[in-house]
């Protein structure tokens, strides 16, 4: 891996150390210019021509999404942020009064907020699943958890509070042998980690743009699998995703684009090809055992630091490291910082009540590491954290 490359390619790490690729990763050069280019000539020739003269990159997304979670081009729908792709798929599936979802404590709150959503206007019911001793989900006390009624298992990969990789795979053969069908929020782990379908065994995938796929904000993407798009309903549908066949009729297109709307931020879908052919021309396992490493390193440095508290659980880590400083809250932490060039981010425990609350945790600070990040990085980001002298200040932005 040629990180002084992947640095080229991201100018700003002159100045700033971002830290933050589980919020919003600064976008390479290649896929900073290929948004550039399409919005140049959507102001040439307008909007419509354009998408059109751009046909063959819009349909080459799919065969490069897919390509990379090891699913089908049809199996994919492009979506404008990973939690619409998560509502799509879930608000799609006819769940009726008493039946029942099974999630764990480090679901995503945006994900959590609809389930709670359904089981007051539809009377669904939730199941937490408890931790196991490491603070991943414990699958056997899922699959303890499972009824006739449950029809859905849900989780989320990589929680956004801390450096937690869930085990999918075993929530995927627990959901096979139940038949019951599975929803992987996977919008911090696609990117950052190398993501198969087939060995997850989920039915339903989402994921974004701006995160560790570096691609433009308001870009993601929906996995649904070939066999289950039949079984979906689009909670809502436009001409793009349906045909207007009779005056009372209509039908969904074949394919999980009918999970998609016409209107759509064309040139961030060209941006996110771009940065999925970006990573994949790194290569997944390359970028996973890269921003692994980096974390461990982070893990350790910032636990010499006096006053500092590590709060990553699970027995599998990525490249999510959070911490707390005693004697300041963690937002104050995550400013300060900032106002130094280290761009990192904090989690309240609004995001991961449940998480948090069993923890005794108010908030954490997060940074989040990417391929590009390197050594100096990391002695500046832990020197600014201890709050060395010398630690250099950037202006705000």
């Amino acid at each position: 891996m040629n990180v002084e490359m992947l640095r080229a390619d991201t100018p700003s790490c002159r100045s700033y150390v971002h830290a933050n690729n589980a919020g919003a990763s600064p976008v390479p050069e290649p896929v900073h210019q290929a948004v550039l280019r399409h919005l140049d000539l959507e102001r040439r020739i307008g909007g419509y021509a354009a998408q059109e003269a751009a046909a063959q990159d819009l349909t080459a997304f799919y065969t490069e999404a897919a390509a990379l979670i090891g699913a089908l081009p049809e199996e994919i729908a492009f979506i404008e942020n990973a939690t619409r792709a998560w509502d799509m798929a879930f608000y799609g599936m006819r769940l009726q009064p008493g039946d029942r979802i099974v999630t764990h404590a480090s679901e995503y709150v945006s994900n959590v907020l609809a389930m709670l959503q359904r089981a007051e206007a539809a009377g669904v019911q939730i199941d937490f699943a408890p931790s196991d001793p490491s603070g991943q989900v414990d699958v056997a006390a899922m699959e303890r958890m499972i009824t006739p009624r449950t029809k859905l298992i849900a989780l989320t990969h990589v929680p956004t509070s801390g450096g937690l990789v869930n085990p999918a795979e075993d929530a995927g053969r627990l959901a096979r042998q139940h038949g019951i069908h599975f929803l992987l929020d996977a919008c911090q782990s696609v990117g950052q980690i190398d993501i198969d379908v087939e060995s997850i065994g989920c039915d339903m995938l989402c994921a974004t743009g701006r995160k560790f796929l570096r691609g433009p904000r308001g870009t993601g993407f929906l996995f649904v699998r070939k066999t289950m798009i039949d079984r979906l309903e689009p909670p809502f549908v436009d001409l793009w995703a349906a045909d207007w066949t009779a005056a009372d009729a209509y039908e969904l297109q074949p394919s999980a684009r009918r999970f998609e709307t016409f209107e759509r931020h064309v040139a961030g879908q060209i941006g996110l090809l771009e940065a999925i052919r970006y990573a994949r021309a790194i290569g997944l396992p390359q970028i996973e055992a890269r921003i692994t490493a980096l974390a461990e390193d982070l893990r350790q440095r910032l636990a010499e630091v006096p006053g500092i508290r590590l709060h990553d659980t699970g027995a599998r880590r990525c490249g999510i490291v959070t911490f707390t400083r005693k004697g300041e809250v963690a937002e104050q932490t995550a400013l300060r910082l900032r106002h130094a060039g280290v761009m990192v981010s904090f989690t309240p425990r609004a995001y991961a009540r449940i998480d948090f609350e069993a923890r005794g945790l108010d908030a954490v600070v997060r940074a989040s590491l990417h391929c590009f990040n390197d050594l100096n990085d990391l002695e500046r980001l832990v020197a600014t954290v201890a709050g060395e002298t010398g630690a250099r200040s950037v202006p705000d932005v």
